[in-house]
């Protein structure tokens, strides 16, 4: 793809030719530029999918990571049952971003809540609280107190 400037009016006389590049995999040397939100929005990318995201939680993200696998490309009642009763403390969590990415792609997106799956969960590292606790003859321990972002991503089985 030639460089030109994505305006809206180019966008929409050309919007199979930019998809069809966009979906594709390109090279390293010749990736496709960064489309903006009002861009992707315009072409109606990620129209397909329902995606919440859960920030600063204070759990470790090596903990949620552990529940966010057992969900991963299940359907969405299974993800549910299995998030009910799995015993970790991030599985409200999970179930609460769960939730929302639900609503996200039932209402916003107008997708069927019956054929909805979790295609991908996962949870990136937030801030970390600094804390110190003292130890043996005077001296001092640091502690990390982590938190993390939890992202739950919902799409349609075809």
């Amino acid at each position: 793809m030639e460089k030109v400037k994505l305006t809206k009016d180019y966008i929409e006389a050309n919007r199979d030719t930019i998809l069809e590049a966009y979906g594709k995999q390109a090279k390293k040397s010749a990736k496709n530029p960064i489309l903006t939100k009002k861009q992707k929005k315009l072409l109606g990318i990620g129209k397909d999918l329902g995606k919440a995201t859960a920030k600063y939680v204070r759990i470790s993200p090596r903990k949620v990571k552990v529940v966010a696998d057992l969900i991963k490309g299940k359907d969405l009642d299974e993800a549910y049952a299995i998030l009910d009763y799995t015993p970790k403390a991030a599985s409200p969590i999970l179930k609460k971003a769960l939730k929302s990415a639900e609503a996200n792609a039932v209402n916003n997106n107008n997708l069927s809540k019956s054929s909805l799956y979790v295609v991908d969960a996962y949870a990136d590292q937030g801030p970390i609280l600094k804390r110190f606790i003292p130890r043996a003859r005077g001296s001092a321990s640091r502690i990390n107190k982590r938190s993390s972002h939890v992202t739950v991503v919902l799409k349609e089985r075809v």
